[in-house]
């Protein structure tokens, strides 16, 4: 089963903050653990400021799938910036293009129970999270 929960389109750091609350709210749905949604959420903030800082923007889309019992969230961001030229190197610890430590991305990975990115220079890059209650 799925279920589309909220969409967030991201220009501004203030849509960070709408698709933080999305992701608990999301979270919350599903009767996740406290540290889960904590993680989930963290892990969402960190993909949709990289959406509004170097994707020129985008949308992020939460669902709901699986059986009831077994509900996971999946979280979709989808930008049409510049890609990611070597996606193997911006997932290690350290790896920047901009002022920040480098950390975003392979936190992010970390955080969630499956991630999944996709980028091409010519038309932008879509992470997957997914993440269960438990």
């Amino acid at each position: 089963m799925k279920e589309r929960a909220a969409s967030v389109a991201l220009r501004t750091s203030n849509d960070v903050a709408f698709a933080r609350q999305a992701a608990a709210k999301a979270m919350a749905a599903i009767n996740a653990s406290p540290i889960k949604r904590t993680k989930f959420v963290t892990a969402v903030s960190e993909i949709a400021r990289n959406a509004v800082i170097y994707g020129r923007g985008g949308i992020i889309t939460f669902e709901q799938v699986g059986p009831a019992g077994q509900r996971r969230v999946v979280a979709i961001c989808e930008d049409r910036g510049p890609g990611i030229n070597d996606v193997d190197a911006a997932l290690k610890d350290g790896f920047t293009t901009g002022k920040s430590l480098g950390l975003g991305l392979g936190g992010a990975k970390r955080l969630v129970d499956r991630f999944e990115i996709v980028s091409s220079l010519r038309s932008g890059t879509r992470v997957t999270l997914e993440c269960g209650a438990r």
